[in-house]
């Protein structure tokens, strides 16, 4: 295939996207319209892409919930 994690590939249906993973079987790729795809390796056609990678926000962290206070019986 001749592709590295994290380089920038264009794929026919999905557009432009970011190389995660590849290995013989599977190629996985985070799109930037359409998200993480995975594909058959033998069969996927790429092509190298030139765009740079969209700014992604950053998700915020859960907040921690609440404990209900401890309730001792006298």
């Amino acid at each position: 295939m001749g592709y590295a994690p994290g380089d920038r590939v264009t794929h026919g249906q999905y557009g432009d996207g970011t190389l995660i993973s590849s290995n013989e079987y599977h190629t996985v790729i985070e799109f930037d319209a359409h998200g993480r795809r995975t594909f058959s390796s033998p069969r996927v056609v790429l092509s190298a892409s030139s765009t740079p990678a969209p700014v992604k926000p950053v998700r915020a962290r859960a907040r921690a919930k609440a404990r209900p206070a401890d309730v001792t019986s006298s």
